[in-house]
């Protein structure tokens, strides 16, 4: 049984949703976001992206980033306004993006649910992300970025929100991106109805994307019941913000690799070393077209590396082509050991293309790219239900889900 719940949303008006709504804080940086809030200071990034408003090179950690995201929350509830709706909901949550429709419900998950695993993981998080999410979040006493769940298909559910959508939608607008946004607000009842058929047709949700929102609302929930002597498991700040969507829906892009060095090793002396282990041929570009094999780019040519061992004799985790890349590449030849703490490699979105890898390598900032075949979403649930956890960066998920639509106060 899994509990997902409506709840009061906070919500912009109509009229200016699509101003408020912005990407999500950690795919975008500084300056990056700071492009992206010109001119607009209604949008959600001054709240999730604080520091764009304050001195130039101030520390992301520093008190007056979290005082400062707590102000223009505060603004924007004011000015915009974000409003709180008088009844609790659930929200059907469209994204188009090129031509390729995902349709998820906003509802409130279960702190206590992440915590027993009924939310299962497939990534370890870092403690100092969690610490900001946490401080974030308790900074504003709410939570403004969601979790992006799936679970298991059910066509119970699906008939549900396939008859939301034939109503009149709440919000609906296409981003500068391109990406097409439309949001319903269920009514009680059926927002009622949904959320019983959710505890009696799903047994669990797989954390897709968000898992340091997901521990922070673990981390707040354990932080607040101390601070409530009449704590009953029920209050707002035990449950987080989070859009759960049918895992046949959901499409995994790449998510790729750049190192800044070689390790002391020439490039002819790298693919040498690498011909050891992999079968390797020049390739025309970085698109890999299958899994079992990765594509590298360096000293300005693409080669594709198809390993030369049996992969259907490793195990589960081991098997990835992450895995295999971290494996047999990362650690033995180029010294990466911890790719989660490591500041010599950095991990790129399959939705920035293999451009950019080459536009990475070509500036002198980076020695190598790998370009990677995206893992499956059956191979993530397959290594959650066993309790495994994926290397880092493993999955790329696209589109991405707005913040500032819907926010779940405490």
């Amino acid at each position: 049984m899994a509990i997902f719940l409506p709840f009061r949303g906070i919500l912009p008006p109509v009229e200016r949703a699509a101003k408020v709504a912005a990407v999500p804080y950690d795919v975008v940086n500084t300056a990056e976001a700071a492009e992206l809030a010109k001119g607009n200071p209604w949008s959600f990034l001054h709240v999730s992206r604080p520091e764009i408003d304050l001195e130039e090179g101030i520390d992301l950690h520093d008190d007056k980033v979290y005082a400062q995201a707590k102000i223009a929350y505060d603004k924007l509830c004011t000015e915009v306004p974000l409003t709180q709706d008088e009844k609790p909901h659930l929200y059907v949550y469209r994204l188009i993006m090129n031509g390729r429709s995902q349709t998820g419900v906003i509802g409130a998950a279960s702190a206590a649910e992440y915590n027993s695993g009924v939310i299962k993981k497939h990534e370890k998080t870092r403690a100092d992300k969690e610490d900001d999410r946490t401080r974030h979040v308790m900074t504003l006493r709410s939570h403004t970025g969601p979790a992006f769940l799936t679970y298991q298909d059910s066509d119970d559910i699906d008939a549900i929100i396939a008859d939301e959508m034939e109503k009149a939608p709440l919000f609906d607008f296409t981003a500068v991106d391109g990406i097409q946004h439309t949001l319903w607000r269920m009514d009680e009842n059926r927002s009622r109805e949904l959320s019983l058929w959710f505890q009696k047709e799903v047994s669990c949700f797989y954390i897709a994307d968000g898992h340091h929102r997901s521990a922070a609302a673990a981390r707040t929930a354990a932080e607040c019941a101390p601070n409530n002597p009449n704590h009953t498991g029920t209050e707002d700040y035990n449950f987080f913000l989070a859009v759960a969507f049918p895992s046949k829906q959901l499409a995994i892009l790449p998510y790729n690799r750049v190192v800044r060095h070689l390790n002391n090793l020439s490039p002819a002396s790298f693919l040498t070393m690498l011909s050891e282990k992999f079968i390797i041929s020049p390739a025309a570009n970085g698109t890999v077209e299958q899994p079992g094999r990765f594509n590298l780019y360096i000293a300005g040519e693409w080669y594709q590396a198809i390993p030369t061992f049996d992969l259907k004799k490793l195990g589960v985790i081991e098997k990835l082509d992450v895995s295999v890349l971290q494996n047999y590449v990362l650690n033995p030849l180029l010294g990466i050991e911890d790719p989660r703490t490591s500041k010599e490699i950095d991990f790129i979105g399959g939705i920035r293309g293999t451009g950019e890898l080459e536009r990475l390598v070509d500036s002198g900032d980076y020695a190598i790219a790998f370009s990677m075949y995206p893992t499956t979403v059956d191979q993530l649930m397959a290594i959650a239900d066993a309790g495994e956890i994926m290397p880092p960066k493993s999955t790329w998920f696209e589109p991405k889900l707005r913040d500032g639509l819907v926010c779940h106060n405490f």
